[in-house]
C-alpha cells in the first residue's frame, strides 16, 4: 500500500464523514480506492461505529415493492430455491436449466424487482445456472428459511405472503411450475371402428416432496378453478397432475412451457 501524508488521510476521512462515496474521494485525492476503503474502516473502528450494509429490504424499511415479482419469486424459492445464511455468506439461489434462458432471465428480473440494491449474479455449473442475489435480508422476505430440507419442516405462509398469493395467484403458480414443474405431451391409443388411433394431450406436472408445498400449490389451483389429480408413484404422492382440457388451456394462458 502506498504511503500518504497524514493531511491527505485527514482530508479523505473528512470527506467520507460528510457522506462522500469512496470512489469520489479516491478520484478527488488521487488515492487508490482500496486505500480509501481501508481508511474508512479504520475511522469507523476508532469511533466504535459498527458498519451495516445498506439495505432496501421491504420488511425492514417498510417500503413498497413489486408484489407480482414477489409472488413469482416465492414460487421459485419454494420449488427449487434455497437461502445460504452464514456469518460471512448470505444469498438467495435459484437453480435453472442452462438451456432455459427465458427462465434464467425471469428469475434474475424477479430478484432485482423485489430488492434492487443487492448484487445479482449467475454461476455456471454443469447443465445448469445458479442465479444468486447477495443479501442477508432474503431471510426477511422468505421466513420459511430454516435449518434442514424444506420437506423436513413445516412450510406455511405468513399472512402478508398469503395476501400476495391471493392477489397474484397465477404468478405464484408460474413460479412453482418453473421451478419444480413441467409441461409435457402424453399420448394414448383408442380403438375406433376397429382401428387403433393415437391421441396426444398436454399435461402439467408439479413434483415436490414437501406435503406443505404441494398443499399450497393445490389450494391455489382450487381457488383458480383448476382441476387436478394426485399421481402416486412407487407409493409416493409427490406428483400433482393437471390434464383436463379446460384446465390445461388456462395453464397454457397463464403459465406455458419453460423456455
Amino acid at each position: 500500500m502506498d504511503q500518504h501524508s497524514p493531511s491527505i488521510r485527514a482530508q479523505a476521512v473528512a470527506l467520507m464523514r460528510q457522506g462522500v462515496p469512496n470512489r469520489i474521494v479516491a478520484e478527488h485525492l488521487n488515492v487508490a480506492r482500496g486505500t480509501v476503503g481501508w481508511w474508512r474502516s479504520e475511522d469507523r473502528r476508532a469511533r466504535g461505529e459498527k458498519y451495516e450494509h445498506p439495505t432496501d429490504c421491504p420488511r425492514c424499511t417498510g417500503r413498497s415493492f413489486d408484489e407480482v415479482a414477489y409472488a413469482y419469486l416465492l414460487g421459485l424459492y419454494l420449488g427449487d430455491g434455497h437461502i445460504i445464511s452464514k456469518p460471512k455468506q448470505h444469498h438467495l439461489s435459484v437453480f435453472c436449466n442452462a438451456t432455459q434462458t427465458g427462465l434464467i432471465a425471469a428469475a434474475e428480473d424477479a430478484m432485482r424487482k423485489v430488492m434492487p440494491l443487492p448484487s445479482v449474479r449467475q454461476r455456471y455449473k454443469p447443465g445448469c445456472i445458479e442465479v444468486k442475489s447477495y443479501t442477508k435480508h432474503w431471510t426477511c422476505m422468505f421466513p420459511q428459511h430454516g435449518p434442514g430440507k424444506k420437506h423436513e419442516r413445516l412450510i406455511a405462509l405468513e399472512p402478508w405472503q398469503q395476501g400476495i398469493v391471493d392477489a397474484h395467484p397465477w404468478e405464484f403458480i408460474r413460479g412453482l411450475i418453473h421451478s419444480d414443474g413441467c409441461r409435457i405431451t402424453n399420448w394414448t391409443t383408442h380403438l375406433v371402428s376397429g382401428e387403433r388411433k393415437r391421441y396426444e394431450y398436454t399435461r402439467y406436472f408439479f413434483t415436490n416432496v414437501s406435503d406443505d408445498i404441494r398443499q399450497l400449490y393445490t389450494d391455489t389451483l382450487d381457488k383458480l378453478g383448476i382441476e387436478w389429480t394426485r399421481c402416486t408413484r412407487h407409493g409416493n404422492p409427490y406428483n400433482i397432475s393437471v390434464a383436463r382440457k379446460a384446465s390445461v388451456a388456462l395453464m397454457d394462458t397463464h403459465v406455458g412451457p419453460k423456455h
